[in-house]
């Protein structure tokens, strides 16, 4: 899938998809005959930050999310911290 077709299938600005790059992600995006060439690995990336923001993750907290999911693969317990701390605060403290 090209960078235009992501941007147009998920309605994502390409900046935006330029961000996410920036930050690590589709590192293995190959440019095949001068176009950007997402493969089924950089898509399984760009879901899991759009699942982030739909749970109300800022941009801030879905980046710094993905860097403890690619960088630190021992960050299970972090990452989980922080999805635990997103519900506590979507549902206002309460437990379900």
């Amino acid at each position: 899938m090209t960078q235009q077709e992501a941007s147009e299938h998920y309605n994502i600005p390409v900046s935006i998809l330029q961000e996410y790059k920036s930050w690590g992600l589709c590192d293995a995006v190959k440019k095949v005959m001068g176009v950007w060439q997402y493969d089924d690995e950089d898509l399984e990336w760009l879901s899991i930050i759009l699942t982030l923001h739909d749970i109300g993750f800022t941009t801030e907290e879905a980046e710094t999310y993905m860097r403890l999911l690619l960088e630190q693969p021992d960050s299970t317990k972090k990452r989980l911290r922080m999805m635990e701390e997103k519900r506590n605060k979507t549902l206002g403290g309460i437990r379900p």
